[in-house]
């Protein structure tokens, strides 16, 4: 430990070394910044509250009306990897359930970054608003309150508990159940509580009965049901039907699919009924969007929905009576993100990248009529709506300069935070660039959207080297600010320190990412059928090749994860024209990751496909991989596995290609610390330096 201890100092030491008075800020400054998830809105009180990662201490912070001053709930102080996710309201509005610690991912055994020899636990906590400690429920997470607010449904070890909300109250199972439980919805009157039951190869929608402790079924099929949603008499549950399918793979094409369906179930006899389902074609593939609910049973016998028929992501809402559904945007070449109910159910909140494609604003649409408004506009990025029960629009808004925050907004007035004390006075807000949108067109002429940080010092006619950034996901779309992830948060951070340490950075949104319609997301050949975004980097390379600022044989590459994986392939096939990079946990052998994603995968019933998925990686072309690598990698990595690294080192070594690596015992793959990242960008950072030399 005082070896790890004594290389971060270093590290961020030469990073402090680094930091020129030309540069003004440092990575540790820049890292300062606050992150918040989690925002949500109490029924009654008009209070909100939200999850704020503060150098990795995690807490609660709460705004009341009507003067919503954030003030900090919770008093945890260590950067030690615990989360801090799944709030939810009393009905009262008077106290807050959370759940500390745990894989809130991939669900699988605690996470222990930090190493402690005490171990941790994933448990359900209360908090008063009022104040006061936080007392511990129960060992468990997924906590869903009932609406009389005194019983606690919730999941432990995948099954369903239950317990009462006084002091002294023991946890009971409910059920002995088949398969893994998940998505808790109580009735409205608190007497059933919906659940999904995911088996091996289907799932059904559950129905537990508080009254009669006695569980049955709704509809029950050969095929995949999930997202309950209750009516608001609690006589119906509406649920999504997704077409079985035998498809053991992943991390390719999907643009069409048997048409998945919304059914509606009678929550006496069980019985169901199909509502509507998708056309052939665009949008028959079920497509997320980001809320706690895919279905939202609005006022008016309203069922709001996301559909990509037209290509692009829009919300539709159709009656419980039968009709067609209404389209609630416009047509029109962008995508609906995060989306949530109005207090009184009439409306619909979301965030959208109409008219600003490299951004998110936030929009309110009636969910009968539809007639979109825009509820904020401008340079900035805002996401996470919610309305308060005091009628006012909370939400998450970040730019170019400013990091992530809370805010709220009443009527037509301007956002304002709600916790400005919150961002550390030394953050450098003022000395970051603003990020220029560029398109350029890939080796096959695709156009490409990404985001240039040029030197503040401007080029004064001399060539810089310059550092390409692809992000993981691939679901994911980097913005002219920063990110609403708190992943890309740090990108975004590292990004402007590359930049102000003079270089020129390009972030590149490439294919098989979000923000651009199904056809760009589903792009033919992408990942483990093709490596079809191979063109996005070579376009990326060639146009800062091409740039006059930029020196050509000093371009680099980093990313993580699916961004680590087009890293890797940079330097594998095309080493003449990248000179550096560093690879955070990426895939290096498809033919091996996918069964991490699809346990069901098996390359012998494949032989064609993992052939394909292998020579779609960079360990097919490690024998043209010269340029030196960064390899830094968790090994406790759940979601692309630290024996992929391993490989690949055995790979170089045997390659004789000059490599360097950083492992973080007991880390994940987004890391849970904030001192990993830390130490993880600075050794990035004097890594590049080393090869690349920035003036």
């Amino acid at each position: 430990m005082r070896f790890r201890h004594w290389m971060l100092s270093l590290l961020i030491a030469g990073a402090l070394v680094l930091a020129a008075p030309s540069q003004r800020f440092t990575l540790e400054q820049v890292l300062s910044a606050p992150f918040p998830t989690d925002l949500t809105a109490a029924t009654k009180g008009g209070a909100v509250a939200w999850v704020l990662d503060q150098r990795g201490a995690r807490n609660i912070w709460v705004a009341e009306a009507p003067d919503y001053k954030g003030r900090q709930l919770t008093s945890y102080r260590d950067d030690d990897g615990q989360e801090i996710a799944e709030l939810a309201w009393t009905p009262d509005g008077k106290s807050l359930v959370y759940v500390h610690g745990g894989d809130f991912e991939t669900r699988r055994d605690n996470p222990n970054p930090a190493s402690l020899a005490q171990g941790v636990e994933q448990d359900i906590w209360i908090v008063p608003v009022s104040g006061g400690s936080p007392r511990k429920v129960a060992e468990g997470n997924g906590p869903a309150v009932s609406p009389q607010g005194d019983r606690l449904a919730f999941l432990k070890k995948n099954e369903l508990w239950s317990t009462g909300m006084n002091d002294g109250d023991k946890p009971v199972q409910l059920m002995h159940e088949k398969g893994n439980t998940g998505e808790l919805r109580w009735s409205p009157d608190g007497s059933r509580l919906a659940f999904v039951s995911v088996r091996t190869d289907h799932s059904f929608i559950g129905l537990y009965d508080a009254g009669a402790k006695s569980v049955g079924f709704l509809d029950p099929s050969l095929d995949r049901d999930g997202n309950p949603s209750w009516s608001p008499d609690g006589k119906q549950v509406a649920f999504i039907r997704i077409p079985v399918s035998t498809r053991a793979f992943s991390f390719g094409p999907v643009r069409t699919a048997q048409p998945w369906s919304i059914r509606l179930a009678d929550g006496d006899t069980g019985k169901g009924r199909e509502l509507w389902r998708a056309s052939e074609g665009p949008g028959s593939a079920f497509h997320a969007m980001v809320a706690d609910d895919q279905l939202l049973f609005a006022a008016s016998d309203r069922v709001v929905f996301p559909w990509e028929r037209t290509g692009y992501q829009h919300l539709y809402s159709v009656s419980t009576h039968g009709d067609k559904p209404t389209a609630l945007n416009r047509d029109g070449e962008f995508e609906i993100e995060h989306v949530s109910l109005s207090q009184d159910r009439r409306s619909v909140l979301f965030s959208s990248n109409e008219n600003d494609i490299d951004r998110r604003h936030l929009w309110r649409v009636s969910a009968v009529e539809g007639n979109a408004a825009q509820a904020t506009r401008g340079d900035g990025i805002e996401w996470s709506p919610v309305e308060t029960s005091a009628g006012a629009l909370a939400m998450l808004h970040s730019d170019a300069h400013n990091p992530a925050r809370a805010a709220i907004q009443s009527g037509k007035g301007e956002p304002r935070d709600l916790a400005p004390d919150s961002i550390p006075a030394g953050f450098p807000a003022s000395s970051l660039v603003t990020p220029q949108q560029v398109i350029f067109p890939a080796a096959d002429g695709l156009q490409i959207h990404g985001q240039l940080f040029l030197p503040a010092s401007g080029s004064s006619g001399r060539k810089r080297p310059a550092m390409i950034f692809f992000h993981g996901g691939s679901r994911r779309q980097m913005l002219l600010g920063w990110h609403y992830m708190d992943y890309y948060h740090n990108s975004y951070a590292m990004n402007q320190y590359l930049a102000s340490l003079g270089y020129v950075v390009l972030s590149v949104n490439y294919r098989s990412g979000i923000g651009y319609g199904l056809n760009f997301r589903e792009a033919i050949n992408y990942g483990a059928t093709g490596a079809s975004e191979f063109n996005d980097v070579m376009g990326a390379g060639l146009y800062l090749r091409n740039r006059p600022d930029v020196d050509p044989k000093r371009i680099g590459t980093w990313g993580g994860s699916y961004g680590g994986y087009l890293t890797a392939l940079a330097l594998a096939r095309a080493s003449d024209l990248f000179a550096v990079g560093v690879d955070f946990h990426g895939v290096h052998d498809w033919s091996e990751v996918i069964h991490n994603f699809v346990p069901a995968y098996d390359p012998a019933k494949n032989v064609e496909g993992a052939r394909l998925a292998f020579d779609s990686s960079p360990m097919s072309s490690v024998s043209t991989w010269r340029s030196p690598v960064l390899l830094i990698h968790g090994d406790d990595d759940r979601n692309v596995p630290f024996h992929q690294s391993v490989e690949l080192a055995e790979a170089l070594r045997k390659q004789g290609v000059p490599f360097e690596q950083l492992i973080f015992p007991d880390e994940i793959h987004g890391f849970l610390t904030h001192k990993r990242w830390l130490e993880a960008y600075a050794a990035s950072a004097e890594y590049l330096n080393r090869y690349l030399k920035p003036e």
